[in-house]
């Protein structure tokens, strides 16, 4: 007995972007699963929505049974840049339902802002933290496309530091806290934007979404 998987994006910040037809999947659903239970109940309850919230651990077998689950990220679309991604494949080798529900991701909201060159781009999700890290810089600086990438409170600034050796010319946009009340968008060169958030370290809080210019 094949169970159906829905794969529901989430708001990235505002609560108010999610969709009506993520909201009516959640009350259809047998189950919820997450990354953070403590996180999708808090979504669930703002709504007054009662299905119970579960790992995504527990995903396959409950599908084997004929359930329906949806599966969510702490924020964002599933899949994208997270492990949702391999769980659906084993879904669909399990002979699953699969349907997307799409709705808020990080990356396209920064393209609709981004207000620099990116005829076409390559995105790289979250770069590794420490092994090729230095490589795929040096990989950026030396391509014509536009460059993008997730990248943390905590290490914004040596991403910065190691932009501004590979790539000095390049332009490049950060863009933090989308779709919450500090948003932002910050351009300039890797040294530009350096400076500027070391002369005021609150600029260097929130998750960021950054584009390195395409030529």
């Amino acid at each position: 007995m094949n169970g159906k998987l829905s794969v529901v994006a989430t708001p990235i910040g505002n609560l108010e972007d999610i969709t009506l037809r993520a909201l009516r999947t959640f009350k259809e659903a047998d189950f919820v699963a997450c990354e953070d239970t403590r996180t999708t109940r808090k979504l669930l309850s703002h709504f007054d929505i009662h299905t119970p919230a579960i790992a995504d651990s527990k995903v396959l077998g409950l599908l084997a049974q004929g359930k329906h689950v949806a599966l969510v990220s702490d924020a964002g679309t599933p899949g994208v840049s997270d492990p949702g991604g391999e769980l659906v494949a084993k879904a669909r080798e399990q002979g699953a339902q699969i349907e997307t529900i799409p709705g808020a991701s990080a990356l396209p909201a920064a393209l609709a802002i981004a207000g620099i060159r990116v005829p076409s781009f390559t995105f790289y999700g979250f770069l590794p933290q420490k092994k090729g890290r230095e490589s795929l810089f040096k990989e950026i600086a030396q391509t014509k496309r536009a460059s993008i990438f997730y990248e943390s409170p905590h290490r914004i600034m040596k991403a910065l530091e190691s932009m501004a050796k590979a790539m000095p010319e390049r332009r490049v946009g950060l863009y933090r806290e989308l779709t919450k009340i500090y948003e932002e968008a910050l351009i300039g060169t890797a040294a530009e934007l350096h400076d500027l958030l070391t002369n005021d370290p609150q600029k260097q809080r929130g998750e960021f979404v950054v584009i390195v210019e395409g030529e």
